[in-house]
Parts: C-alpha cells; sequence; structure tokens
C-alpha cells in the first residue's frame, strides 16, 4: 500500500476536470530509490527556484534507506509543497506512471534524484512554454532544453537552432541533436501515454522510456530551446532505478519492443540517417533471438517491407552479436 506525506492540501487537491491543479504550473517529479544521499540536490534546487508556482512530488520505489526521514523533514520546513508516496519496488517506468496519476500541475518535469538545476530552471521553462501562442499548445507536448556537467561544459549536442519546434524523433534523427536533454510534458498527454505494464509470465522487464516518447512524438510536437538548465551529475555511484544491472532475459523483450517500434513509426528518417536505422535492425534481430522471438514472428511484427528486408538481411550478424551476448552474460 502506497504511504504517503503531504504540507499542502491546496497541492494535493486538483481543482480541475483534467485532474490538475491551476494554480501549480509544475510538477516537479523524482522517482527514488535508496538515493537519500544525494536528493538533497533537488530539494536545494527547489528553493533556489525564482518562480514559486510547483509542487515537488517524490515517489520512493521501495527504498529501505534513511529517505522517507529525510522527506518529512523537507516538509516541516514547509518552504513549497511536497508530496511523498512510497510504493513496493517496480521499476522507474511504474513509479513514473504513480507520479503522473498524482500530479496536481499542468506541466509534469522529471528531476533525477541525483540531479542538480539552475535557479532560473522553472521561470525559463514557463517563458518558453507561454511563448507558444495559446491557441497553438494543444499541438505540443512540452519544451526541452539542453544540460551541462559539473564543471559547465556542454552535454550532449545543440539544438539546430536557439529555439526549434520540433520532436523527439525529428531531433534525434535528421537533425543529429543527441546527448542528455531535459525537459517537461503537459501532465494531460502523460496520463494518455502511460508506460505498458510488465508481462508477469516473463518476469521483471526493463520497458524502455523511448517507448513513450517516440509514441508522443508522432502526434505532438516538441519546443526545443539551446539554454543549459539542469546540472548533469555522471559519475554518481550508489543503487539507482536506471542503473541497477539485469540479466539478459529480462531486459531483451523491452529492448525488442523499443526497436519494433522505431522500425514501425521512424521509418521515414532512414534516408538521413542509414546507418543508425542499420543498428537498430540489427538490435531487433538480437533482442528477438535472446526474447525467444522466432525470425518469421519477428518479422510479422514489421509494418514495413524494407524494414523486413533489413532485419532478414542483418539476422545472420545478429546471431553473432548474440552468442557474444551468452558468452559475456550482458547485453
Amino acid at each position: 500500500m502506497n504511504q504517503s506525506l503531504s504540507n499542502s492540501i491546496e497541492a494535493s487537491v486538483p481543482d480541475s476536470p483534467d485532474g490538475t491543479n491551476r494554480s501549480i504550473r509544475f510538477t516537479v517529479f523524482t522517482p527514488t530509490y535508496n538515493r537519500s544521499s544525494m536528493l538533497h540536490r533537488v530539494y536545494e534546487s527547489l528553493c533556489a527556484q525564482t518562480v514559486r508556482n510547483f509542487e515537488w512530488l517524490i515517489v520512493d520505489d521501495g527504498s529501505t534507506d534513511d529517505t522517507a526521514e529525510k522527506v518529512k523533514e523537507w516538509i516541516e520546513e514547509g518552504g513549497f509543497p511536497i508530496r511523498y508516496i512510497k510504493q513496493p519496488n517496480q521499476g522507474k517506468h511504474i513509479a513514473f506512471n504513480t507520479g503522473v496519476e498524482n500530479a496536481s500541475g499542468e506541466l509534469f518535469l522529471t528531476a533525477d534524484s541525483d540531479d542538480r538545476f539552475k535557479p532560473q530552471a522553472l521561470e525559463r521553462f514557463e517563458f518558453h512554454w507561454c511563448s507558444i501562442p495559446e491557441g497553438q499548445r494543444e499541438h505540443f507536448v512540452g519544451a526541452t532544453c539542453l544540460c551541462e556537467n559539473e564543471q559547465g561544459a556542454l552535454v550532449g549536442d545543440l539544438f539546430p537552432s536557439d529555439v526549434i519546434d520540433s520532436d523527439s524523433a525529428e531531433i534525434r534523427y535528421r537533425y543529429k541533436a543527441n546527448g542528455e536533454k531535459w525537459g517537461f510534458q503537459r501532465t494531460e498527454v502523460l496520463k494518455n501515454h502511460p508506460f505498458p505494464p510488465v508481462d508477469k509470465k516473463k518476469g521483471y522487464t526493463v520497458v524502455p522510456e523511448d517507448i513513450v516518447w517516440l509514441s508522443i512524438a508522432t502526434r505532438f510536437k516538441t519546443r526545443f530551446f539551446n539554454e543549459r538548465l539542469r546540472i548533469f551529475h555522471i559519475y554518481d555511484e550508489g543503487e539507482s532505478l536506471t542503473r541497477t544491472p539485469l540479466p539478459i532475459e529480462l531486459i531483451a523483450s523491452g529492448l525488442l519492443d523499443l526497436q519494433r517500434v522505431v522500425l514501425n513509426t521512424q521509418w521515414k528518417y532512414v534516408r538521413v540517417s542509414p546507418f543508425e536505422f542499420v543498428m537498430v535492425g540489427l538490435r531487433y534481430a538480437r533482442f528477438a533471438m535472446h526474447a525467444k522471438v522466432g525470425t518469421r514472428q519477428a518479422l510479422a511484427s514489421l509494418t514495413q517491407k524494407n524494414a523486413r528486408r533489413l532485419v532478414l538481411t542483418l539476422w545472420p550478424f545478429a546471431l553473432l552479436i548474440r552468442q557474444r551476448d551468452q558468452w559475456l552474460g550482458k547485453i
């Protein structure tokens, strides 16, 4: 059963039909697992924000450390609305779904448990969101910025212009703007695009985040802008929801599904990113083998004729990589 703490009734009671609270622009969401020694970075970043129209929603995915005690202290300080939900350990994608279901804000911003971000981060996000004409915002899911490391160096690639309206697939495949990015999405859109549940017959399966983001990209634009608002910590140690190693057989199905989504929904970018799609096809065949999906079934799941041809051509090479994976015991 979920346990929750809150220092704000207003933040926990939605006041509009879509389940959001209009007095709160942002739900800053943090999924966490045994990261109490680093969680203070998010708290300190929120304390320093130049705007106050946000809540902090923490979903604790079964921590066994003192996370709950630290959060309780911050709630008692009363600087801004904080809500804490603890659930049994189920993985980051389930924690994300829980966060979306309980969000009070119109906009949903994920801040990982070891992140820092600049004092003007929420103010700049709000500026760029409000720069989109109100009548056009229904066609947008959110806005995304750049990241830098602790030394102030850019992490990842710049966007092709200082402000560009595009989607996550086009930004990656056409414009080659890869690497760490940070952004928010409309809560309403996320509620309509939850992460798929784990297939209990297969055991625990990792669900790659891009499965959701690529689905959203087929329907909504994102405003991308070249400002560095997140400070990315690369070399932190300790447990995390995204870094826990898992056996091959428990992650192959999710990785297979991701390659299928790319081949079925983003094939139009094959001419501008041929090498990347060769790699996607290779991974599709490789993960199909790990997931014990036969060649015929794997090909039948692809809607693009040329994608099926690509995967069939690459199948023998994928077999060699799969044998190496089995020898190493990891992907």
